[in-house]
């Protein structure tokens, strides 16, 4: 990730979780508990969030992992991750790691599962991609990874904001990939289940390793 655009996510970190509320028209992000629900994971088990952003998703992972799980989040933009930090303070079975997601600091098959919510999209094609062939890389056989992306907003004025904040971050080839992420996902995973995320407007995919 370049300077200026990891400098842009730790500005923009003061602000992420209330973007993504109004995005996705899931202020109480009942769809984040849903998806922490469907991991297919036991009690001792082990779970990336990729792309963490603020860490929204990592206390909700534990509750499935258990005390003797261990959930991992992972993103490049440090000012993201220190709001992560904040929110994760007094979990010991949660680690913060600053990284990249073309380029995961992981042992093969090192994890269970692997999530991603609402972010994956903004990843380049190229690092997207890469991040894909990392995810399957540091997943255990039959491991799952588990996407959950924003529907393209219905309402004019919040579409022209999200298109706005994609071209001043130069993914504005993000729409394609959120009108086509199952024929991607397949082109790498034996199987991709999608569902509707009964709260806000979300989508989410199930992919088995």
């Amino acid at each position: 990730m370049s300077r200026l655009r990891r400098a842009y996510y730790d500005k923009f970190s003061s602000y992420y979780d209330r973007f993504v509320a109004l995005h996705s028209r899931d202020p109480q992000g009942l769809a984040r508990t849903i998806l922490a629900g469907c991991i297919p994971v036991q009690n001792g088990g082990s779970v990336l969030d990729l792309c963490t952003v603020t860490g929204t998703l990592l206390s909700r992972l534990l509750e499935n992992v258990g005390a003797s799980g261990l959930v991992v989040g992972l993103d490049s933009s440090r000012g993201m991750l220190n709001m992560a930090h904040a929110k994760t303070r007094g979990f010991p079975n949660i680690r913060l790691i600053e990284a990249d997601a073309g380029h995961l600091p992981f042992k093969t098959e090192t994890f269970d599962a692997v999530t991603c919510s609402h972010a994956f999209y903004e990843l380049k094609g190229e690092t997207r991609n890469r991040a894909l062939e990392e995810v399957l890389r540091i997943l255990r056989p039959n491991g799952t990874f588990l996407m959950m992306e924003h529907d393209v907003p219905s309402r004019p004025i919040v579409r022209a904001l999200f298109y706005l904040r994609l071209t001043i971050i130069g993914a504005g080839r993000a729409i394609t990939f959120l009108r086509h992420e199952q024929d991607m996902l397949e082109g790498y995973f034996s199987s991709v289940e999608k569902l509707k995320a009964p709260a806000g407007r979300s989508k989410i995919f199930i992919c088995r390793k």
